[in-house]
């Protein structure tokens, strides 16, 4: 199979799009596939080009993989113009590097949203080239523009028109949970197009075995300590400012650390608040190594994976898959009527589903686990990743999808409990 991805982000970025791209790719090739991938320089989640880099043209091998990088127009400073300014920089500067795998005659590509304004292009370049068009949905970006207030009125109704217009034309619409796929389905993609490609973790690097306390040490915690964590983008959509709600709430309790790793446009207005409230049972760190990530996920003892209302349909996080893989007891912000909301009736005890945008509620959650032994792993947890989530059982299944989708196979539709 000759395979295309064309995606904003790609290894080395260690969270998010850009790492699920980076694996899957790396996956494809070992399993004797022809994969190339148009992206742009790895920024994210810093929101900077990173180190060793040039914002240009380039081309470069990762493990068999071809990577055609393009520039784009990158700024820590986001606004509704700048993040659109953003999108369209690389959907503009990405069509050279595209239209020059025509002669490869890929079989497919897989065109991941963000950015939706790739679309066009993908479906003409199919068109060309007889390939299968794959729209996979990572987030859901024009639900999270506007379902978070950052434009509205005629904007957003050409916007949804403009969404509408090509999820259609694909050939087949993936996404990463069955709610999303609804959500799909509502805008216009008939079921038979639909294909469940779910978010994965490494069961076997990210355990519950693994040992946290070198970390524990590492920072200056004590083991009667008890860890909250927040480990992932800090964006404006994750609504972070109720942790340091949280945190001021606690602080009567001084064995009750809160910590929050990693990088994002936020971050530094996130910092500067939490300054002024005069958070001494707070820190900020950097994004840790990869090989490093199993020991800080069991150095917790809580997780968060926190949004704002209206956003787990349309941007589900990613950490939770980690979360989950190293049987880890974590809070989660949802609606009940979301897809985490239906995970955790399907799995009670799996995290602690909780609603956005409360503090009460978030406060009560995080005592109900506080008080929980916690000696243990999450047994829910683990298992339900060990049987929905591992690496290789997703991808292997997403591979035979492909080679269905190539075949014009109808109705890939997963019906099998995937949840």
């Amino acid at each position: 199979m000759k395979f295309v991805i064309y995606s904003l982000n790609y290894s080395p970025e260690l969270t998010g799009i850009g790492k699920y791209n980076g694996e899957l790719a790396r996956d494809l090739v070992k399993r004797g596939h022809k994969v190339d991938v148009v992206t742009a320089p790895p920024y994210y989640p810093e929101w900077q080009v990173h180190k060793g880099y040039k914002n240009t043209w380039s081309v470069e091998n990762d493990e068999g993989v071809t990577v055609h990088r393009n520039p784009i127009y990158v700024t820590k400073n986001l606004t509704t113009l700048k993040r659109l300014l953003h999108l369209v920089s690389f959907a503009l500067s990405s069509i050279v590097s595209l239209f020059k795998l025509i002669k490869l005659k890929p079989d497919a590509v897989f065109c991941v949203q963000p950015t939706l304004f790739c679309a066009p292009m993908t479906l003409l370049f199919c068109k060309l080239t007889g390939a299968k068009s794959i729209m996979h949905v990572q987030d859901f970006e024009v639900d999270a523009m506007f379902g978070l207030n950052m434009s509205a009125g005629k904007v957003e109704k050409l916007g949804r028109a403009f969404e509408k217009w090509c999820l259609k034309r694909f050939d087949v619409v993936s996404s990463i949970s069955h709610s999303m796929l609804d959500n799909a389905k509502k805008k216009g993609v008939p079921q038979e197009k639909l294909l469940f490609f779910p978010n994965w973790s490494n069961t076997e690097f990210v355990t519950p075995e693994i040992d946290g306390s070198e970390f524990r040490a590492k920072w200056g915690y004590s083991a009667e300590d008890k860890l909250v964590l927040y480990s992932g983008n800090i964006g404006q959509k994750q609504g972070l400012e109720m942790l340091l709600d949280a945190a001021k709430h606690y602080e009567a309790q001084p064995h009750v650390k809160f910590i929050i790793i990693g990088n994002g446009s936020y971050k530094e207005e996130l910092q500067a608040m939490a300054q002024n409230m005069n958070l001494t049972n707070l820190v900020f760190k950097p994004l840790q190594e990869w090989e490093d990530v199993p020991k800080v996920l069991s150095m917790a003892d809580v997780h968060l994976v926190i949004q704002k209302k209206g956003a787990a349909d349309a941007v589900l996080p990613s950490k939770l898959t980690n979360i989950l893989s190293a049987g880890g007891f974590s809070i989660v912000t949802a609606e009940e009527h979301t897809e985490l909301g239906n995970i955790v009736d399907k799995h009670p005890g799996i995290y602690e589903c909780v609603e956005p945008e409360s503090l009460e509620a978030f406060i009560a959650g995080l005592d109900r686990l506080l008080a929980q032994d916690m000696s243990t792993h999450n047994v829910v947890a683990r298992r339900y990743a060990e049987k929905f989530l591992n690496t290789a059982m997703v991808i292997q299944q997403f591979e035979k999808d492909c080679e269905a989708i190539i075949a014009d196979t109808s109705n890939l539709y997963a019906s099998r409990d995937d949840v």
